[in-house]
């Protein structure tokens, strides 16, 4: 029963430990973390814009274009 005990705690200390080194590396690291998620943000943002207005962003226009020029009414006066 004592060896049982034994490897409960020494697995015990491996988890708190694990939970230390984790909490310390994201604490020196928090800053870089926060930059790249706030990149892949903007990345899925400035794609989900690009599909939503592709002519405006100079994407593949998807809608049918005239092929005769429209010409804007004269006023007679």
């Amino acid at each position: 029963m004592q060896k049982v005990i034994n490897v409960l705690a020494i697995l015990s200390f491996g988890v708190s430990a694990g939970v230390v080194v984790g909490g310390v590396y994201i604490f020196q690291n928090k800053e870089a973390i926060q930059d790249n998620i706030k990149q892949q943000v903007i990345d899925a943002a400035t794609a989900g814009v690009g599909d939503a207005l592709p002519g405006m962003l100079g994407g593949s226009s998807t809608g049918s274009e005239s092929p005769v020029p429209i010409s804007i009414p004269s006023v007679p006066f």
